[in-house]
Order: C-alpha cells, then structure tokens, then sequence
C-alpha cells in the first residue's frame, strides 16, 4: 500500500467499524426485541423478517447499478449515514409503536427505512470498500476485519444494556451513525478518481444499461445465485431467530439473551481474527472451493442445531459462523473478479449475492416462523439442513472454477476475454 493511501484506508477501516457497530446494535438481539419487548410471535416475527427481506431485495439493485455508475462518490454512503443517525428516534417512537399497533403498516414501514439503512447498506459498504481497495492497494479482507470488530464491540454490551432498556441499543446505532458521518466527510478520494492504476483503468468505461441486460444471460452468473439462494440464502433465514432458539436452553430467558450476547461477541472476535488468513486461504484453494468450503460449514451448523441436546453444543454451531463468514466474503469477491466484467462489481455482490438471498428469505422466513411455533425450531433445522445440502451438490457441479484465463466480463463464454485485473485481495 502506498504511504499516502494509509490515512484513506485507515478512514475506511473506520467507515466500516462505526457502520458494523450500529448494524450490531440494533440486529444482534432483533428478534428477541420483536418477541420480547413488543411482544410478537414466531409467525408474526417470520412476517418482519420477510418484509425486511424483500425490502432489502428491492432496494439491493437499485444501490448496486447506481454505485456502479457514481463510481468513487461517496453520496449513498452520506446517505446511509443519515438514516443511521435517526434509527434510534425511528425505533423507539415509530417503529415500535406502529408494530403494537398497526402490525401491518409497522411492517411495511420499519423494512423500508431498515433496508435502506442497514440491510442493503451493509452490502453497498462492503462492494464500496472492495472497489476501493482495487485503487488503494489494500487487501479487501484486512479492511473488512474491523467491520467484524465493530460489530463483536457492540454484542460485547448490548445484551447487558438489553437487560438495563432496550431502547438503549437503538441510542447506540444513532451514535455510531454520527462518527460515521464525520469519518466520511473527513475523506477525500478526488485524487483516485483520476488515478492511472492498473485497476483504475479497468473502470475508465462508463457503464451502460446493455452491460447489465448482458450480465443476466450469462449462465456463470445464475449458478452463483443458486448457490447464494439455495445455500446462503436458507443459511440466513436459519441465522434470523437463532437467538431466541438459543435463548430457549437457559431456565431463565434473561440469562439467555445475556449468555447470547457474549457469545455472539466472541463469534465476532475470532471471525475477525480469521479475516486476517482468509486472502490466504482462498488464494490456495480457489474462490469456487472457497465457496464449497462455506457452504459445508453452514450445512453443519444448521444440522448441527437441528440435534443440539445442550448448550455447548448450540454454542460450538454458532461458533462456526466465525469460519464460515470471512471465507465466504474473500470467496464471492474473488470468484466475482474472476469471472465477471469488474465495473459491475457492486450490482453483482448486492444483486447475485445480497439479493439472492433475500428472495430466499423473503418465500421462506414466514414459512420458518410457522414451523418454529408448531413444530419447533429443531425440526425445522434439520429440514433446512437437507435443502441445503442438496442445493450444495448442485453448486458443486455448475459453479465455474478459475480458469487458465481470467474469465471478467460480461461477455458470452464463447468469447475472447479482456486482459485480467487486479486481484481482489
């Protein structure tokens, strides 16, 4: 990394720390927020998380083709900023009041600000923070550890401060929504929008509506978001009221929401430390057996909920989302540079990533919800569990390994491809 590119990165870092630690704040406990304090049920609960979900995969596609034509401008992010600061007024004196008293509206209204500010805004931070690193130098993963650490800061108190007032959580996103803000506008990247780089140059040609129609023909294109919806997309539902499962093994909930809250601490800690050896690994076994590789961890955490008897052993499943996540981020960027036009890196992570799994999430999360309150949620897991593993047998087969070309355009198969890029990480 060049010495003038630190204190750039170093403001990235902490773009995405600040941003983590609000996400945090108010989606570690969520769905125990929805169930406790406002007093939903599992079906109800299933609603939120659906209504989140398709808000999400609506407004995904818009902030990746839109990125991807402001290019290195900063304007969603400021965006993003704002609506982070009013989360917690948005919360505390709408949100909740309308979900007690107009489920519906409350449902609707509460997914469209949580889209916009957190559920699609983490994808558009991360694809922001992956181009951005091709200009500085920088390796994605090493920056994005301290999204992870933002993130394990928050669950590290917000299951205590729960316990104290709920209300307090949503306070912590609204002030971390702040340093966000002055971070961002601390940051001056003009100087990158006219760089001479290598990685520079392979965004110098505007992007056109044509590259994207181009993109959905291509069938390179629809194996991963089978393997984002088959897999990673049933994996969040699954991950969505784990929480209050987990809480389920303890005598008393409130010593379940606390107990939850310093694990999901932990989980983040080490997620954070495997950040660092995740380039490592990825760039050894390949992007798509890195793929394969994350989806195997979630089958068997999913499996391994589904006949948990104790709460060592639901504590050791979540435990390996710290191995699954880092593997999977380095692994969908890399597989993304290697195999698709650069330039539409944003609208591929948010739409054949983040979307994808939201489309799975927005048919199946009422579906769970039914089943946690009549057929619990064990029973539901191992379903979820033989879903996926047959969708990962498929992804085995039509997901494309890194040929002896670099394969990054929106170009049919058949055809001759550009000169390669820079790497991701």
């Amino acid at each position: 990394m060049r010495a003038s590119s630190k204190i750039e990165y170093l403001q990235v870092s902490g773009l995405l720390y600040f941003f983590f630690f609000a996400f945090s704040s108010s989606f570690s406990l969520f769905s125990i927020w929805i169930h406790k304090a406002i007093g939903l049920n599992g079906a109800e609960t299933g609603m939120v998380f659906a209504a989140n979900t398709i808000a999400a995969m609506l407004i995904l596609p818009f902030y990746g083709v839109l990125q991807d034509r402001l290019g290195m401008s900063k304007k969603l992010l400021v965006w993003i900023g704002v609506l982070l600061c009013c989360t917690a007024p948005f919360c505390i004196y709408v949100y909740s009041w309308l979900l007690a008293t107009n489920l519906v509206l409350g449902v609707v209204v509460g997914a469209a600000f949580l889209g916009f500010a957190m559920l699609a805004g983490a994808g558009l931070i991360e694809s922001y923070t992956e181009r951005l690193s091709r200009h500085m130098g920088f390796e994605f993963g090493k920056a994005r550890l301290w999204g992870s650490l933002g993130w394990a800061s928050a669950t590290g108190v917000v299951g205590v401060m729960f316990s104290i007032n709920p209300n307090i959580m949503f306070y912590m996103s609204t002030g971390s929504g702040i340093i966000f803000l002055l971070i961002l506008f601390r940051m001056d990247l003009g100087k990158y929008c006219d760089s001479t780089s290598q990685a520079a140059k392979a965004f110098a040609n505007p992007v056109r509506m044509k590259d994207f129609w181009v993109l959905m023909t291509l069938p390179r294109f629809w194996a991963f978001g089978l393997f984002m919806t088959g897999v990673c997309g049933i994996y969040a539902v699954y991950d969505q009221q784990f929480p209050v499962y987990f809480s389920s093994f303890y005598p008393n909930p409130e010593d379940g929401i606390r107990a939850y809250g310093y694990l999901n601490s932990s989980q983040v800690f080490v997620e954070a430390l495997c950040m660092l050896f995740a380039p490592w690994l990825i760039s050894r076994i390949g992007a798509k057996n890195g793929l394969i590789l994350t989806g195997t961890i979630m089958f068997v955490r999913i499996l391994g909920s589904g006949v948990a008897v104790d709460v060592w052993v639901i504590a050791s499943c979540k435990m390996l989302h710290a191995l699954e996540v880092p593997i999977l981020l380095v692994s969908a960027f890399k597989y993304i540079a290697g195999n698709f036009d650069p330039r539409l890196s944003a609208t591929l992570y948010l739409v054949g990533f983040q979307a994808a799994q939201s489309l799975t999430a927005m048919f199946l999360a009422p579906v769970a919800g039914y089943g946690y309150d009549h057929i619990g949620f064990s029973s539901v897991y191992v379903l979820m569990a033989g879903v996926v593993g047959v969708c990962l047998l498929i992804s085995c087969l039509t997901l494309r390994s890194q040929s002896s070309r670099t394969p990054c355009s929106t170009v049919p198969d058949h055809a001759p491809s550009p000169p390669a890029t820079t790497a991701i990480v």
